[in-house]
């Protein structure tokens, strides 16, 4: 059987609705990366046990926040021993502008997971990027590498997009089908 857990950090809520989405999706255990860049009790415990881990993070002047930061620069001591060698992992971020430098996150995610010795899950859809397309289409912000939401800066979390999440929610779907086939 296997287990998917998205550990993430949100800011001010939007990173928050896409890791519910995104764990929706793939049936995923919630690790929420709190306001010091801390676990909660047991978190370590149960990024251990995963088979997949999604990483996620709002994107802050061109790669994760500071909490998530913390909590990379101490998973070193699973890195050390190689715990989560061969992982599959996959990640996701939010910004405020269309492009906002999300790439710049999402590459910061994939290399924490190489650096693990991990296997990276893309998102896996074609862009909605036609003259036809609409906002609400899936994969619309044309990412490749994971899942990008897109929210004005001055709209809640309760205002994010719905494509966006539905996206977010396939997304989870992926990463856990792709987990099933993996698990031992």
């Amino acid at each position: 059987m296997s287990k998917v857990v998205v550990i993430y950090h949100s800011g001010y809520g939007h990173t928050q609705r896409m890791a519910q989405s995104i764990a929706e999706g793939a049936g995923a255990e919630l690790v929420a990366i709190d306001a010091d860049g801390n676990l909660p009790e047991g978190g370590w415990e149960t990024l251990d046990a995963a088979t997949a881990i999604i990483m996620g993070s709002p994107t802050y002047m061109g790669s994760v926040s500071w909490q998530f930061k913390k909590f990379a620069d101490a998973s070193s001591k699973p890195w050390y021993t190689q715990a989560w060698k061969d992982k599959l992992f996959a990640g996701f971020t939010n910004s405020a502008a269309m492009s906002g430098d999300k790439m710049s996150t999402l590459n910061y995610l994939f290399t924490l997971a190489m650096q693990h010795g991990g296997i990276w899950i893309s998102q896996g859809v074609m862009p909605s990027n036609s003259k036809a397309a609409e906002r609400s289409d899936a994969n619309y912000l044309g990412s490749y590498s994971g899942a990008v939401a897109q929210s004005p800066s001055d709209a809640g979390a309760g205002e994010m997009n719905a494509g966006d999440l539905d996206n977010a929610r396939n997304f989870g779907q992926r990463v856990a089908g792709i987990a099933a086939r993996f698990a031992p």
